[in-house]
């Protein structure tokens, strides 16, 4: 699992700069404002989290495996799907139901810190 979140983790931090940049440079005057500031909130949680990942896969090559840093990876990975992917979509036009999805991948997030401090509390174990 440690070399499924290095992946992902280069991945989500990969394609979050490419994002990134075309936030920045190909959406300027083609979206409304809002849409612009939505679309780079979900960049900025993508790499924040990329980093979590990352993050998440060194402890694991130096604590193992543990069920706590399987979950709070599991858990970044979902928040990043679900939070920044919901605003991805409302800013291309997606449909309303979207909205409602971005507080929850958020919830997942917060669940993957709580996660890993979990993991953290267990480490004299």
């Amino acid at each position: 699992m440690t070399k499924f979140y290095l992946l992902l983790t280069a991945f989500l931090g990969g394609s979050g700069v490419i994002l990134g940049a075309f936030g920045a440079h190909g959406l300027r005057g083609k979206v409304a404002e809002n849409l612009l500031e939505a679309f780079k909130t979900g960049v900025h949680y993508q790499l924040i989290h990329a980093l979590a990942l990352f993050g998440v896969a060194l402890l694991m090559q130096q604590w193992g495996e543990r069920m706590a840093l399987l979950v709070a990876g599991a858990l970044f990975a979902a928040g990043v799907l679900l939070f920044s992917g919901s605003l991805y979509g409302l800013t291309f036009g997606g449909p309303r139901w979207l909205g409602p999805v971005t507080p929850l991948g958020g919830s997942l997030m917060i669940a993957g810190w709580a996660a890993l401090f979990v993991a953290a509390l267990n480490l004299s174990r």
